[in-house]
């Protein structure tokens, strides 16, 4: 886990300063190490720079150091992220008479990017960004993990006749700081997104200029920055289809993912929420690892969200070495300006990583295993359980007129939600309107009940950001949606509901915020859950069996909670959430409270001033269906761009 920066331009000193400045930002992505490769300049003068942040995981000698440069065949790349299945290429570069120079998994990978092209990234399993330079096709290769779960940035330069390309980089931030972005201000629809779904969406960003590379996304270029190739190299569209995989399939790939995930010459943990999936990761871990299992987890003050004691429970049934940290009220509020600081775009969520992150970094560890991705392999969501329940119901009534339809639905809303404070109902039955309008459309149906407001209290918060949204806006980009479709084409609307939750709940919420959050404590966090290998054997499960009973996932509790007492898990589901509800009902109420109602700032982000006020003023007074996550995407959103200097207007 590291960091990795790059410029195609002019080479030259300029460019060579705004490297720096990219990697100096990434400092605690990598701070065991860093490092700059100038390539050469083509006959204008242009070429490849690279920059690399290093935290040692793999190889902890010198010979492991980024930018790396193949010594017999001038190939030079970086990586972020892991490469699992390094031993396996490694063995077979030897057997065919290739010596590598590095014991770690970026030699393996450069060498065999090397012998066979760009090609070979789909037989890479892991997580990762990878920037690599061929120096005899005079191409640049940039790529992501097939799940997306190392992120990768870049910017193109709008002057033609400009110094520079195109940039890239581990984080929106190094873009930031490169200095080649001269005017960076506030994508309006990203705003849009956070305010619809609590965070934005790939490819955009929440910087205009700015995009993300795609999951399992690959790119070429030339030496002079023109655009050669451009490719999914996987999509979900790939899975193959329920009936070829049963239950020991199951459990022999989740014990595989959860070994390769163990690899590490440096000390390593788990998170340990209690939850199934955090569980069935130790308990996994505990089984297959010959070092002791040392688990993490964080407990609060306020008992309705502290899950301490059941944590604690479990990792004596595993049989770990367990440490509680406990947050505080007032721990939280000494740290909030750094929590927000780690985040690399807004996001209601990931504050919870950060302070778990921090806590395992100064216990001396720096890698740990997560356990998220569980809910969205087996259906652990109500979303499994509701929406198709909400698409044949639909399908069923699809005789009745649709404008029937729509006025049965807004009358029975007025009635189970009804508007009894001066801000609107927020509430799942004030949703069933615009749920009802969906038809059987899952992913609009996927949408709206995710998101944090109604349609129209949507555009009414949203101020200038409102311009330019299409009519029918689901919180999504056009490219996005129509994306979404074909990969669900022909599903089932269970395996459906499965891949939205793994490409957005779990890809632009979970992943990105758990990257940035935890590697600003200097933390590889990894996800044995989220595998590309253990998906393919999943998603070729029969439905009954891979979903049902739903959100109970007990083919992970069979796969993973052998030899635990299934008492132990028979308790309501619970996220792993810090308990904002009751904090913003005391002192960090009134940091938000302050922020939320400074109108110059709520304008300057593209929200309406007054409506910001009307929704903070009804959240304090209990308004149906106003949830902390609510108040905290805009108080995220403000406090983020404030920090960064950005608004909906270009900087001056």
């Amino acid at each position: 886990m590291c960091g990795l920066a790059g410029i195609v331009g002019r080479v030259g000193e300029a460019n060579r300063a705004a490297l720096r400045r990219m990697t100096d930002a990434m400092a605690h992505r990598g701070p065991d190490g860093d490092g700059l490769w100038m390539g050469p300049a083509d006959q204008g003068g242009w070429g490849v720079m690279l920059g690399h942040r290093r935290l040692s995981i793999l190889d902890l000698s010198t010979a492991a150091s980024q930018p790396m440069e193949d010594p017999q065949r001038g190939d030079v790349a970086v990586l972020n992220g892991e490469i699992y299945n390094y031993v396996e290429i490694r063995r077979a570069l030897e057997a065919q008479g290739h010596a590598l120079w590095s014991t770690g998994d970026t030699a393996a990978m450069l060498r065999l990017l090397s012998l066979r092209g760009f090609e070979a990234v789909r037989d890479l399993r892991g997580m990762f960004a990878i920037a690599l330079w061929d120096p005899r096709r005079c191409e640049l290769l940039l790529a992501r993990d097939a799940l997306g779960i190392k992120p990768l940035y870049f910017a193109r330069n709008p002057d033609p006749d400009g110094e520079w390309s195109f940039a890239f980089a581990s984080e929106v931030r190094a873009l930031l700081r490169s200095g080649l972005l001269r005017q960076p201000r506030l994508r309006s629809s990203a705003v849009a997104s956070v305010v619809w779904n609590g965070f934005t969406v790939a490819p955009e960003t929440i910087v205009d200029g700015i995009e993300s590379l795609l999951p399992g996304e690959m790119r070429v270029y030339a030496q002079d920055g023109r655009e050669r190739q451009r490719q999914r190299y996987w999509t979900q569209a790939e899975l193959p289809r329920p009936g070829s995989s049963n239950d020991r399939d199951v459990s022999a790939a989740l014990e595989d993912s959860v070994q390769r995930h163990l690899a590490s010459d440096v000390p390593l943990a788990v998170f340990l929420s209690g939850g199934v999936d955090s569980s069935a990761i130790a308990n996994v871990a505990r089984r297959v690892s010959r070092d002791p299992v040392h688990t993490f987890t964080l407990a609060f003050t306020e008992q309705e969200r502290n899950e301490g004691d059941i944590a604690k429970a479990v990792s004596a049934a595993i049989g770990t070495q367990h440490h509680e940290i406990v947050l505080r009220q007032e721990d939280f509020l000494d740290r909030l300006d750094e929590a927000i600081g780690s985040l690399d775009q807004p996001s209601f969520d990931g504050l919870n990583s950060f302070f778990m992150s921090q806590a395992v970094a100064q216990a001396g560890f720096k890698v740990a295993l997560v356990g998220s991705g569980g809910d969205e392999l087996f259906g652990g969501y109500t979303s499994f359980r509701d929406l198709p329940a909400m698409a044949a119901w639909s399908r069923r009534l699809g005789f009745v007129p649709e404008a029937a339809r729509n006025l049965a639905a807004s009358a029975f809303s007025r009635w189970k939600a009804p508007g009894e404070s001066s801000f609107p109902p927020q509430t799942r039955w004030a949703k069933l309107p615009t749920m009802v309008a969906a038809r059987d459309d899952l992913l609009a149906l996927y949408q709206c009940a995710y998101a944090l407001f109604l349609p129209e209290t949507h555009r009414r918060l949203l101020g200038t950001a409102a311009g330019g949204l299409a009519a029918g806006y689901q919180g999504l980009p056009a490219g996005i949606v129509a994306a979404l479709g074909e990969e669900t084409a022909g599903r089932s609307d269970l395996a459906s509901i499965a891949a939205f939750e793994q490409r957005l709940f779990l890809g632009e919420r979970l992943l990105r915020d758990t990257d940035s959050t935890s590697m600003a404590a200097s933390i590889e966090t990894r996800l044995p859950l989220v595998d590309q290998q253990l998906l393919e054997v999943v998603a070729a499960v029969p439905d009954g069996a891979r979903f049902h009973p739903v959100r109970s996932k007990a083919m992970l509790r069979a796969a993973g909670l052998q030899g635990l007492d299934p008492a132990l898990f028979d308790r309501p589901k619970s996220g792993f959430e810090l308990p904002f509800d009751h904090w913003l009902h005391g002192p960090l109420g009134a940091e938000v409270g302050e922020v939320l109602g400074d109108g110059a700032l709520m304008a300057s982000v593209g929200l309406s001033p007054r409506m910001v006020e009307e929704l903070w003023r009804a959240y304090q007074a209990g308004a149906p269906g106003l949830y902390w996550t609510r108040i905290w995407c805009l108080y995220t959103l403000a406090v983020w761009a404030r920090r960064e200097g950005l608004s909906m207007e270009a900087a001056a």
